[in-house]
């Protein structure tokens, strides 16, 4: 099958061993994709000297030999690498990976989810969240607490949260060509918040008209499953294997939960891309999956 959305995979890394832990993962996809990779240093304006306890590559000359190194040794094997050093120092390292994600064509980029400030900082306000709300860009990020090997970095079972929004929708897409590529199943999920767990809006009706309120959620669960079994339909008319179902509860929790469930290799979300507290879907859902789960997010900015 042609691959008509990702074609090239960019890989940023800092030099040490944590960032490096994405390799085997990012490896897989490239195989399973039949894609080129570059592999991404930047020289960072005011580095420390050490990061995550390892020596920070601060001279081009340096970096260029430790990519280099890299993108020679076996495990890339059959795979086009290119390197890229970006020899002016930067002070906004997020907006350098974007900005070279648009300039060297990139489709995909895979990042390790740790920082500075401890191992879920990048995801909570700096490098990837500002990364995926600067560009257009996909961007998957990987948890180096999970042990992934080249064997065992399995791309079967995808989970897709959905919440009846259209524009989330457009998630479907992507993943329906990259479950296609990979021979996975893939598995619709809606997380139907309860009373405990409803945003302002829903709290305050729920306060005023408890009888109207849970009617309401009532309606909630129907309109899941008409919602689910119509895409679950579509779906199987391109010859994939689909399955689908909602539970109740708090959004981030029973997503976390389906994943563990249908033991999912990953959890493709739609992101609109914003900063802040709107900086992922549903506000704090995509941080609460990362720092409960080790399964790989696959976040999809919502094309304008």
């Amino acid at each position: 099958m042609d691959n008509p959305i990702i074609k090239n995979l960019l890989i940023p890394l800092d030099g040490s061993t944590l960032a490096e832990s994405v390799l085997p993962y990012a490896i897989q996809i490239a195989r399973k994709l039949k894609i080129s990779v570059t592999l991404l240093h930047l020289i960072e304006t005011g580095a420390p000297e050490k990061i995550h306890g390892q020596m920070h590559l601060t001279k081009p000359a340096q970096a260029e030999k430790y990519l280099r190194s890299i993108s020679s040794s076996e495990i890339f094997k059959n795979i086009d690498v290119e390197i890229h050093v970006h020899e002016t120092s930067v002070e906004d390292v997020a907006k350098s990976i974007s900005e070279h994600s648009k300039e060297l064509k990139q489709d995909l980029v895979i990042m390790c989810t740790h920082g500075s400030g401890g191992i879920h900082h990048i995801l909570f306000g700096t490098i990837a969240q500002q990364v995926i709300s600067l560009g257009i860009t996909p961007v998957m990020l990987i948890n180096p607490l999970r042990d992934f090997k080249s064997q065992n970095c399995r791309l079967e079972n995808f989970l897709i949260p959905l919440d009846g929004n259209p524009e989330h929708e457009h998630v479907l897409d992507y993943a329906l060509w990259f479950a296609k590529i990979c021979g996975a199943k893939i598995h619709l999920f809606s997380a139907i918040p309860r009373f405990g767990t409803m945003s302002g809006e829903f709290t305050q009706s729920n306060r005023l008209l408890p009888g109207t309120t849970s009617r309401m959620m009532d309606m909630l669960v129907t309109d899941a499953e008409e919602y689910l079994t119509k895409l679950k339909d579509k779906l199987e008319q391109s010859g994939l294997k689909v399955t689908s179902g909602y539970s109740r509860g708090d959004p981030a929790e029973e997503i976390t939960e389906a994943a563990k469930k249908k033991k999912a290799d990953l959890i493709i979300l739609a992101t609109h891309g914003k900063k802040g507290a709107e900086a992922f879907w549903e506000g704090s859902i995509t941080p609460k999956i990362s720092k409960s789960s080790s399964i790989p997010l696959l976040l999809v900015p919502i094309r304008q």
